[in-house]
């Protein structure tokens, strides 16, 4: 990882991540969660707010020193144990069925292998557990895919490996996982080509 990757994209993700139009798929999306949770791509800490008292603990998977530091001030404000372990979503150094829950905010459009991730996931999770996610990804609109497709390598370039056409719902499917709750929408106060969210909760085998 170069200056840019380390020390620049954190910071430009703690900002975009931290709109006030981000706040309220927060507080849905982490409502669910209970139990012993991992937190894929856990950033700057933005969802520490929003965990609920049913959550015994957190375990957050973060590859930029930059994003954990940035999350300290959350972290001493949060009443929920949250530790760093683990750098990499697509190998998670953790035993079979280590968890009650999963979460995942803004997160599966940058991992390089996704499918990994998602599987690496469902292997954590006890049978039974839970996936919460929110994420951006391909539009269902063919007109707003196209503008996608063209902008997507951009994206990647400014965003650190970002991708603005992933079809999320697919990949977790895919990845034999059960998608009980699934919300599609646009963010209002964003671009289409960016604002395609998937809201939802999985269920793991």
């Amino acid at each position: 990882m170069g200056i840019y990757s380390e020390r620049v994209v954190p910071r430009i993700i703690d900002v975009a991540c931290g709109l006030p139009a981000n706040a309220a798929m927060r507080e849905r999306v982490c409502g669910g969660l209970s139990g012993r949770v991992v937190e894929i791509g856990f950033g700057s800490g933005h969802n520490v707010p929003y965990y609920p008292s049913a959550v015994q603990s957190v375990t957050a998977v973060e590859p930029a020193d930059a994003g954990w530091r940035l999350a300290a001030k959350r972290l001493a404000q949060s009443t929920v144990e949250v530790r760093r372990s683990g750098l990499d979503g697509q190998s998670l150094p953790f035993p079979d069925n280590s968890f009650d829950t999963a979460l995942s905010t803004w997160t599966l459009c940058t991992i390089p292998e996704m499918a990994a991730a998602l599987s690496e996931i469902r292997r954590v999770l006890v049978p039974g557990g839970t996936f919460h996610f929110v994420e951006h990804g391909l539009a269902p609109d063919a007109p707003v895919q196209t503008w996608q497709h063209r902008l997507n390598p951009v994206q990647k370039t400014l965003f650190g490996g970002c991708n603005l056409n992933r079809d999320i719902d697919t990949a977790i499917e895919q990845a034999d996982f059960e998608i009980r709750e699934l919300d599609r929408f646009y963010e209002e106060s964003t671009p289409k080509f960016l604002g395609s969210q998937y809201l939802g909760v999985a269920v793991s085998p």
